[in-house]
């Protein structure tokens, strides 16, 4: 009872706090562009990373870290070899400091590098030769707050917080919220959490949650824009309703070219956008230790056809257990799709069916770690079956032939979708939409309406 007690008081605070946001109806446009090119000049080294870094990150979706009782609890946050190859700039402070930040579907806090002395070890592998991290000073910030410990958004990501020395309701307590840790891959970042003015287009967001890290290893040139679930998320601290981008293709990666994320508030929100697939988002499973399994974005795929023809999956990978082994999620960070390998050798065993009559290049599936991989050269159009995702609804996503191949030099295409050939895992999701597959495609999450959509466009 006292347990129900303090989650209705947690929930009512969250409510007030969130009170000056919720009547916005403001349609906020925010730039999406890629990140600065991956240093590897060799497209099969290339491949080799961006196959090795998604992964990375499939592992630790699949394989969250459970947070610990106490104070000094660590956060999961997952790869930072990031699959993800896209950012979105924001602004935060008084006046602003503009970061770039990964648009992150499978987390919740939002961070940036911070302070002067901010010290990042490795990161160098994941810049150009020219790039430096761009970090947020909160010196220069008159708005900047440390986080009190009784703060309840301090509870946003330590549910379970307790706070020696202080008292419900006291004003004079002057202890800090807990240090964070993210632990991601083989690194992690850490630093303390801020309340902060978040600077958006045509609107301005105080005491906004916010991650100040000051340290971190293995990461991109750039903070963490959480887009998940939870209640520390960017959508959920602005009461967001809905909100979508357009990836632009890798073609682009070398140009200025932008595309846009699209955050949507009241009654803007009910709108259906015209040509627009909807599917149903999969209630999360919620598990005892794994609660981050809470964050993901789950949706109800049914079946793969390749050519045409339906692939078999057994059911367990297609929807979560009492125990949240199973189920699709759609994932920002993640680049290819990963599938286990029962179901991806299915998925692969009929794509190679269909194309007998291309000769296998397996130096290059050895150097990738992608397959099946063809030698194309000498064929002045090459074709290939189509691959499509049938989802709960009847919503389908049949994928452009770039949204599921990848040059490999100039002579070589390889398939996008990966199995995982993982260590056994007792839960997670078995297969992760990643984002090379959602190319060009209008992607849209309508957190109101509890639903996935998509349609493709040209997003340039």
């Amino acid at each position: 009872m006292a347990s129900s007690s303090s989650s209705m008081l947690l929930s009512l605070s969250l409510l007030l706090l969130l009170l000056p946001y919720i009547t916005s109806s403001n349609i906020i446009i925010i730039p999406i562009s890629h990140l600065p090119k991956n240093p590897h000049p060799d497209p099969y080294q290339h491949l080799s990373y961006l196959a090795n870094s998604s992964l990375k990150r499939a592992y630790h979706l699949k394989n969250p870290q459970t947070t610990p009782p106490h104070s000094n609890a660590k956060i999961p946050l997952f790869s930072h070899s990031y699959g993800s190859y896209f950012s979105i700039p924001l602004s935060f402070g008084t006046p602003p400091q503009t970061l770039p930040f990964i648009l992150d579907t499978g987390s919740d806090l939002t961070w940036f590098p911070c302070g002067k002395n901010y010290q990042c070890v490795n990161c160098s592998t994941y810049l150009n030769n020219t790039a430096k991290v761009k970090s947020f000073i909160p010196k220069l910030s008159s708005s900047s707050k440390t986080l009190a410990c009784l703060n309840p958004k301090c509870a946003m990501v330590f549910p379970k917080i307790q706070c020696p020395y202080c008292k419900l309701g006291s004003k004079n307590c002057t202890r800090r919220c807990p240090w964070y840790t993210l632990p991601y891959g083989s690194g992690d970042t850490g630093g303390s959490l801020l309340s902060e003015t978040l600077h958006l287009p045509n609107r301005r967001v105080p005491d906004f949650l916010v991650g100040c890290s000051i340290r971190a290893s293995d990461q991109p040139a750039a903070g963490i824009a959480g887009f998940g679930r939870g209640p520390p998320s960017l959508p959920s601290q602005l009461a967001i309703k809905k909100f979508s981008y357009c990836l632009l293709s890798l073609l682009f990666a070398d140009t200025n070219k932008s595309s846009s994320l699209v955050l949507v508030g009241g009654k803007d929100s009910v709108k259906k956008t015209k040509g627009v697939s909807y599917t149903p988002f999969v209630k999360n499973p919620e598990v005892p230790g794994r609660g981050h399994f809470l964050t993901y974005y789950y949706v109800g795929l049914r079946r793969i056809t390749v050519g045409g023809r339906s692939v078999k999956i057994p059911y367990r990978y297609l929807r979560p257990d009492k125990n949240g082994s199973g189920g699709t999620i759609v994932d920002s960070g993640t680049t290819f799709t990963h599938m286990p390998p029962e179901v991806f050798e299915r998925v692969a065993g009929e794509f190679e069916k269909l194309t007998k009559g291309y000769k296998r290049a397996e130096e290059v599936e050895a150097l990738t770690r992608l397959r099946p991989c063809y030698n194309v050269s000498g064929i002045e159009t090459p074709t290939f079956p189509s691959v499509t995702f049938h989802f709960k609804g009847g919503a389908e996503m049949a994928l452009p032939e770039e949204n599921y191949l990848v040059p490999a030099g100039w002579e070589v295409l390889c398939l996008t979708i990966r199995g995982d050939n993982l260590p056994m895992i007792s839960s997670g999701p078995s297969i992760i939409l990643g984002s090379f597959q959602m190319q060009n495609y209008h992607v849209e999450y309508d957190l109101q309406n509890e639903r996935f959509g998509f349609k493709q466009q040209q997003c340039n």
